[in-house]
C-alpha cells in the first residue's frame, strides 16, 4: 500500500511549470496554468490548464460522438511546479506559518522584503 504525497498546493491554485517537457517539440518549462486535479496513486501528479497537451485517438462511440483525434491535458509530476505569484510575475516556495490564534495558514516569503504573506 503507498502513501499519499503531502503537498501545500491545492486544487485550483495558479501554478508554474518549472522543469520538464522537451525544448524542441513540447516546451512546457515556464507555463502558466490552474491545477485541475491530482493524479497518480500516490497523488504525486497534477493536470495543469493547458500544459503538457496530449492527443488520443478516439472511437466512434454512436452518431453522437464521432471518432477522431482528441487534444487533452497530461499531468505533470508535483515536483516540477511551483506556487505562482501574480503580483511578483514569478513562482514561490510555499511554506506553512501558525498564526498567534492556532490557525495554520499557508503563505510564501517575499524575496524583496522577506516577510511571511498568507495566501488564504
Amino acid at each position: 500500500m503507498s502513501a499519499q504525497v503531502t503537498s501545500s498546493l491545492k486544487k485550483s491554485d495558479t501554478v508554474m511549470v518549472i522543469a520538464g517537457g522537451n525544448k524542441n517539440k513540447r516546451p512546457n518549462k515556464g507555463k502558466i496554468g490552474k491545477i485541475l486535479r491530482f493524479t497518480g496513486r500516490r497523488k504525486d501528479r497534477v493536470v495543469v490548464e493547458g500544459v503538457n497537451m496530449i492527443t488520443r485517438h478516439e472511437r466512434a462511440k454512436g452518431p453522437n460522438a464521432p471518432a477522431g483525434k482528441v487534444q487533452r491535458e497530461g499531468s505533470v509530476h508535483i515536483s516540477n511546479v511551483l506556487y505562482y505569484v501574480e503580483k511578483l510575475k514569478k513562482p514561490v516556495r510555499l511554506k506553512h506559518k501558525v498564526l498567534a490564534d492556532g490557525k495554520k495558514v499557508r503563505g510564501y516569503i517575499n524575496p524583496e522584503t522577506k516577510e511571511f504573506v498568507q495566501i488564504d
